[in-house]
């Protein structure tokens, strides 16, 4: 999932393409799961929205997860409403690829998505992941409360100390209040399940 684009600067808000009248449509049903891929959701089910490079491989984690009611990838962080991928891959739109995650706080924790998160990825990278070069590939989380936000920086603090002690170098992911997620092309969502054999980078830095 090679960016068209490799920019490794985000643009300004006057230099980003500009935005697309309509969103992108939504299938009905996940995939996999078959729960409704768009809210609003169940009562007593939280989200969380991540960025941990190519969000084909970052989707299938996490739909894996027990407790993990319903996942979406799309776009966030940019600047550009309702961005296509084509969009986001010239890097002048500012969007991370990143994916939605519901699920139910009762039998999967925020702090054991986090895990998952800091673990499955190289959060030192940057404007990269892996292979995959450019802004829409940096590590992020995208909080959704107040206490999702406290948890996930004091959760990077300690994951930095034993990346400190393993020899890694700094963590760059950003931890920011949730911006809009923007669904993306319908051809994108699960994508590892309509082609199982399919691309994908996401690798980890053996420190836990």
């Amino acid at each position: 999932m090679f960016g068209i684009g490799k920019k490794s600067t985000l643009p300004s808000a006057a230099d980003a393409l500009p935005d697309r009248p309509q969103a992108m449509p939504v299938a009905d049903k996940h995939l996999v799961l078959g729960n409704p891929m768009q809210g609003p959701w169940p009562e007593g089910l939280e989200t969380a929205v991540f960025g941990m490079g190519c969000f084909w491989g970052v989707e299938r984690l996490f739909w894996k997860q027990d407790g993990v009611w319903s996942t979406a990838v799309g776009y966030a962080g940019g600047q550009t409403a309702n961005a296509s991928y084509r969009d986001v891959c010239t890097g002048m739109t500012g969007h991370n690829e990143v994916c939605l995650v519901v699920y139910n706080p009762d039998v999967i924790t925020y702090g054991e998505l986090l895990k998952l998160f800091w673990e499955n990825h190289d959060p030192t990278q940057g404007m990269r992941q892996g292979p995959d070069q450019g802004t829409q590939y940096r590590s992020g989380i995208y909080t959704t409360s107040d206490a999702q936000q406290e948890q996930a920086l004091a959760s990077l603090e300690q994951y930095q100390d034993a990346l400190t002690a393993a020899g890694h170098g700094t963590i760059t992911t950003e931890v920011i209040p949730a911006p809009t997620f923007y669904y993306a092309e319908d051809e994108h969502q699960q994508y590892l399940h309509k082609h199982p054999g399919g691309y994908c980078s996401m690798r980890g830095t053996g420190v836990s």
